[in-house]
């Protein structure tokens, strides 16, 4: 098993590295590097964000600032521990002023989630926020009614909830994403991952 986890690890590294020099969208260009993923290869579960913000940028990882802060307290309270899951976002590349990703930017970033997904093989993915969720669901679907919801694409179910961001600003948003992950915790039970 040890090779095996080390090979996985090889492999999404070596994706990264070429990800790095990646220039499908004009994003490459306007941020200090690419911001890939991390977490548990094996991880039944992924979560996909829209973008690195400014700290993600810096730092060259997911989910580092504020709104990373608050997704790791709610990973915690949900009993899944951030080293437990593997985190990424639907766009390597910081957008300008942090603004959301555009879909053609989405679109030209996919081939990479694409990768990362046939790599790790999850089977539930959770979108985080509206950008996510229009990348891979589709633009017609509303946070307000999707979230919480399981969509099921061939072997894999997602899940919409709101972005970390949107619940720092409206607190209103902590009891559904709250209760949001209380569903994807029992789908992992459900499937014996937990």
């Amino acid at each position: 098993m040890e090779q095996v986890t080390q090979n996985r690890l090889e492999i999404l590294a070596s994706l990264a590295e070429k990800a790095r020099t990646c220039h499908n969208c004009a994003l490459r260009d306007g941020c200090r590097g690419v911001v890939f993923g991390e977490g548990n290869p094996f991880s039944p579960i992924m979560f996909i964000g829209e973008g690195p913000g400014q700290t993600e940028d810096e730092l060259g990882m997911p989910f580092v600032g504020k709104a990373g802060q608050l997704l790791d307290k709610i990973l915690e309270a949900a009993e899944l521990p951030r080293e437990t899951v593997y985190i990424t976002n639907i766009v390597k590349c910081r957008p300008p002023g942090n603004r959301t990703p555009v879909m053609p930017e989405m679109q030209a970033c996919l081939p990479w989630l694409r990768q990362q997904y046939a790599i790790i093989r999850p089977k539930l993915i959770v979108l985080l926020g509206l950008a996510a969720t229009h990348g891979i669901l589709g633009e017609g679907i509303k946070m307000g009614e999707a979230h919480g919801k399981w969509f099921e694409r061939g072997q894999t179910k997602f899940m919409p909830t709101y972005h970390p961001a949107a619940v720092l600003r409206n607190s209103s948003l902590r009891r559904p994403v709250w209760e949001d992950f209380q569903k994807i915790h029992e789908a992992l039970q459900g499937i014996g991952e937990i």
